[in-house]
């Protein structure tokens, strides 16, 4: 057995313990490998990968455009074993010299706390997480809302909302709030609406006060959402958005318990979404309805700000 799958095997006997929800360690991407040595001579390891994003894409609205991510291989050395990996990451993040609208970014599991004080230390923020519900819907709440589909005939009053929760979002966690926003989400909710993704309106006397838009994501070995997710059917929540003047009077709740019905109806067996721990609505709104952090996105904005 090499060093990296050494590394890899060790880390997933200690994640396991962590949090019985997270799957195996994934093989990194490719880039650029990483080593530290830590003071008792053991080793981690990490590739670092380099992620720019065009103009006019969907991600330049929840990321900056570029991104040096890391990927550890800490094995069992925890928080000590990320601290010595950080200190590699910035030496290369200097010669790397990215400008403002950049990013460092490390996921890591969100129970795994021995590596915040590290994180925090070297200037990282918790701006994400990726929370999951696994438990089954409960009733839903009678509270006069009419909840129906959403049609491409919807678009407008969608976008409208939607483009609100990217607005609040950009105060509070890690989306942006840019130039183009209102076309590039007008053309992915468009493309949405289209293939048939959920999108709920909830209604009250004729009006639309919130939207909850979703979609079915198979969690398969060697995937994106395999490396995040147990494999299986998963929901996924993409956005909710709430009139202003309709927060707290239950839209919310009621959207998502159609939206757990429905999404059990087409077979998810759980479902996931990415909510930001800074924002003071979402941080006590998702744990409500069961939802708990697997994952923490831990950023530094501009990535020349790692210390």
């Amino acid at each position: 057995m090499n060093v990296a799958s050494a590394l890899l095997a060790a880390q997933t006997a200690r994640l396991e313990r962590v949090d019985p929800l997270l799957p195996p360690a994934a093989v990194p991407p490719d880039g650029d490998v990483l080593t530290a040595t830590l003071p008792g001579g053991d080793h981690v390891g990490g590739v670092v990968a380099r992620v720019r994003y065009q103009p006019g894409t969907t991600p330049t609205l929840w990321s900056a455009s570029d991104v040096v991510e890391l990927h550890p291989l800490l094995g069992a050395a925890g928080g000590p074993g990320m601290d010595a990996l950080l200190r590699e990451l910035r030496r290369v993040v200097e010669r790397a010299a990215p400008g403002a609208d950049s990013a460092c970014v490390v996921t890591w599991p969100s129970r795994d706390v021995a590596v915040a004080e590290p994180l925090l230390a070297h200037g990282f923020a918790p701006l994400s997480a990726l929370a999951v519900r696994t438990d089954a819907g409960g009733p839903e709440p009678d509270n006069g809302l009419a909840v129906r589909l959403a049609t491409i005939r919807d678009l407008d009053v969608a976008l409208e909302l939607e483009l609100a929760e990217l607005a609040f979002s950009a105060m509070v966690g890690a989306a942006i709030e840019r130039p183009d926003a209102r076309a590039v989400k007008r053309a992915a909710l468009s493309a949405n609406l289209e293939q048939g993704d959920p999108v709920w309106l909830a209604e009250r006397d004729g009006a639309v006060v919130g939207l909850a838009h979703a979609r079915m994501v198979d969690a398969l070995p060697g995937s994106l959402s395999g490396t995040r997710l147990r494999p299986g059917r998963w929901g996924y929540v993409n956005s909710v958005s709430v009139r202003p003047d309709a927060r707290g009077t239950g839209v919310g709740r009621r959207l998502m318990a159609v939206a757990h019905r429905e999404l059990a109806r087409l077979g998810a067996t759980g479902t996931f979404l990415y909510y930001n721990p800074p924002n003071p609505l979402a941080s006590v709104f998702w744990p409500r309805q069961g939802y708990r952090p697997l994952w923490t996105i831990w950023e530094v904005r501009p990535a020349g700000a790692l210390r």
